[in-house]
Formats: C-alpha cells, sequence, structure tokens
C-alpha cells in the first residue's frame, strides 16, 4: 500500500484540504514549505538532535513480564510514556515547529483533549519563544486539570471552549475560527493525524520514528524486526499512525487499533467511529466520522478525552477499507480494566488511552511464541482523578 498521499492529498477517496477560502493560501504556503524541507539536510538534523536530546529518543521497547506470563506470549510494550512530557505527542510537534520557524510565524495556536498536545506545544513554544493558544473544552479542563496547570506554567494561554459537548471536536472548531480570523501570522499545529493536506501525511511521518525504533529494537531483543502483532489506540490517530507505519507494507504483521466504544457501539455514547460513523467531511478534510443521515456530526463519548472525537484520521479511513488495519471497539470499562491490569502486572500506570490498546490483548488467541508490541502512548498522571473515582479492588 502506497505510504504517501496523491498531489491533492487524498488516500484513495479520503483526505484532501476542505478549507474556507481565506484558509487557502495558508494551507498552499504549508504544502510548498513542508515539501520543500522535509528531506532537506537542515531539517533532519536540527529534528533528530531535539528528538534525542530533548524528547529522550529512543523511547524503550520494555518486555512486560507480568502481561507476558498473563496472555501467554511474548508483550512488549513500546513506552511513549517516557518522552519529555508523558506522551508520543512530542514526536510530532518538534517537527511542525521547525517548519512554523522556517516560515516566519509569529504565534502558535493549537487544539487538546487529553492536554498531552496542549502540553507538547505549550513545551516547544517555550523553547522556541513563540506565544501560544491552546483551544481545549471546558469539560476537558475539568477532567484533566494537571495539564492545564502544566500548560499555563509553561506561558501557554489555555482558552476554554463551553460549545458543544465542550470536548475534543469543539476545541478543534474554535482553534480552526481563530485560524480564520488571523490566518497572516498564525500557524495551526494540529495534534492528530487529521486536518487538511498536508497535515495528515505531516504527522504520520513525524510519528513514524516509533515503528522505525520498534523495527530497531526488535531486531537487537528478538532477533527479527517484524512482530506478529502491533496494538495502539486511536482517536484521530497520531501514535497509532506511528505505531504502524513502517509494518503497514508487512505481511508478517497484524496491526490492530484500539477505538474507544465508550459505553457500547449501539448505546448513543461512543466514540467508535469506524465501527457506527460513515463517510463525511469534518475538520478540514474526508474521512469517516460520526453524524446523522443529514449530515450533522454527533457528539462522541469516551471515558478518555483524548479518544472523544467523533472522526478519524484519513490514512485510517484507507488503512480500513483495505483490510490492512483491524479496528476493534473498547468500552469504558474494558480500558479501565487494563489501566489497572497492567499497573498491577507490570508496575506500569498507562494513560486512559493506551488503556484502549491494552484491552485488546485478551481478545487475541495468542500463541507462546507469538510477539506483541503495544503501543503506550502515554503515562497515566493526567488521569489519577478518574483512576481515583474507581473502586480499585472491584477491579482483576
Amino acid at each position: 500500500m502506497n505510504l504517501n498521499p496523491d498531489s491533492n492529498g487524498f488516500y484513495g477517496i479520503y483526505g484532501g484540504a476542505f478549507v474556507p477560502e481565506v484558509l487557502y493560501p495558508n494551507v498552499l504556503e504549508l504544502q510548498y514549505i513542508y515539501s520543500e524541507i522535509i528531506g532537506s539536510k537542515a531539517f533532519v538534523h536540527d529534528q533528530e538532535q531535539l528528538l534525542r536530546h530533548y524528547v529522550g529518543r529512543p523511547t524503550p521497547l520494555t518486555f512486560a513480564t507480568g502481561l507476558s506470563e498473563k496472555y501467554g506470549a511474548r508483550v512488549y510494550l513500546k513506552r511513549e510514556d517516557l518522552c519529555h512530557t508523558g506522551s508520543h505527542k512530542l514526536n510530532n510537534v518538534i517537527g511542525q515547529i521547525l517548519l512554523a520557524k522556517h516560515m516566519g510565524k509569529r504565534c502558535i495556536i493549537a487544539e487538546t483533549g487529553a492536554g498531552q498536545h496542549g502540553v507538547a506545544t505549550a513545551t516547544v513554544c517555550a523553547l522556541m519563544k513563540f506565544p501560544c493558544k491552546v483551544f481545549m473544552g471546558a469539560k476537558d479542563m475539568t477532567r484533566q486539570q494537571p495539564n492545564v496547570f502544566r500548560m499555563r506554567m509553561l506561558g501557554a494561554e489555555v482558552i476554554p471552549v463551553q460549545s458543544g459537548s465542550q470536548s475534543l471536536k469543539d476545541a478543534t472548531n474554535e482553534a480552526i475560527r481563530y485560524w480564520v480570523a488571523n490566518p497572516e501570522d498564525t500557524y495551526y499545529l494540529i495534534g492528530s493525524a487529521i486536518g487538511p493536506h498536508p497535515y495528515p501525511d505531516m504527522v504520520a511521518r513525524f510519528q513514524s520514528v516509533i515503528s522505525r525504533e520498534i523495527t530497531t529494537q526488535l531486531t537487537s531483543q528478538e532477533g527479527c524486526a517484524n512482530p506478529n502483532y502491533v496494538l495502539a489506540c486511536v482517536g484521530g490517530g497520531s501514535n497509532a499512525i506511528g505505531a504502524f507505519y513502517h509494518f503497514i507494507n508487512s505481511s508478517k504483521t497484524r496491526l490492530i487499533a484500539a477505538e474507544a466504544a465508550g459505553k457500547g457501539v449501539g448505546t448513543g455514547y461512543t466514540a467508535a467511529t469506524m465501527a457506527v460513523g460513515s463517510v463525511g467531511v469534518i475538520h478540514g478534510c474526508k474521512t469517516r466520522l460520526i453524524q446523522t443521515d443529514d449530515g450533522q456530526i454527533v457528539e462522541a463519548h469516551s471515558v478518555s478525552a483524548g479518544l472523544d472525537y467523533p472522526g478519524i484520521g484519513p490514512f485510517h479511513a484507507a488503512l480500513r477499507d483495505a483490510n490492512r488495519v483491524s479496528y476493534l471497539s473498547i468500552t469504558d470499562t474494558e480500558a479501565l480494566t487494563a489501566a489497572f491490569d497492567v499497573a498491577k502486572s507490570d508496575g506500569i500506570i498507562p494513560a486512559l488511552e493506551s488503556a484502549h490498546a491494552l484491552a485488546v490483548l485478551p481478545k487475541l488467541q495468542l500463541k507462546s511464541t507469538d510477539v506483541v508490541v503495544v503501543n503506550l502512548s502515554g503515562r497515566g498522571d493526567k488521569d489519577m482523578e478518574t483512576y481515583a473515582s474507581i473502586d480499585a479492588t472491584s477491579m482483576p
């Protein structure tokens, strides 16, 4: 399968750039600059230096002794939770801030759900001396207070969004509105593999460092570059596309993405886009999203703020249609159970997003020779209020 979109930014029928006319010059400028410098020696050098010495890459590939014993296979965790700022988000943000600097932009805006992308953006803006505005749903600000405090400590202005469900979709809407009103000096630093072309391709490339490292680390630890399975959670889809990228054209590796079923796929309280969504346009691209018959976006639900999104990146939609990635729906309860499970078995507290990927393990029929890599996309510090509300004694 071709890893790159066509010249108009489409992966098959998905992708493109569906933006207001006032933003089209910005998108065209970004497309041109991105294609010009993405492979240049100077850009690659600066990016790799920051990834190594600031982000802390390569992140470990940890053999999970407890999970391996429980599931009867060789289970590894790709430790994106050990990146600076606590998640995979900084991989993408480093690349985009270098682009913004090259383009001469003076202000950075971003959207955030769980707050991890907001924290990563605020971090690099402090490093590079950019003013920063982060749009965040009011509901998400309440359930992700530690990340709100971190963003403000780093100097970012966190703007609460009161509209709609007060979550990630609405934060993205407000960020785009601000961009429309301030197109000349503002760079919109999108956090997931969604948005108008070239954002989905850009984010996929910047996050592909995850799968590139997995191939090298597995070769050293297992004597083979290709695992039998790679598991990752998916909302918009940045950590998943990064974990899958270098395995997409390998028939040896099964790729499984865990989307948030919320209270259940059939309950109306879900973010399982692949299970209940259809083709439409959201936030600048054609993809799959949860919508009514007349095209109105339906509010998503998940216990995880980072997966509480009614759409998915266009690359993922194309991978689904090509039957290259399996998308499984994981409920809130299954994710919470998986989080407590890995905490007790391996001494690691995952982000609620990552717990959705861990919840895939009991659904697989694994052999003792199988090698499974779970992308642990973030750490669970930000979710302690939710975890603390659960009766831990009721968990397995």
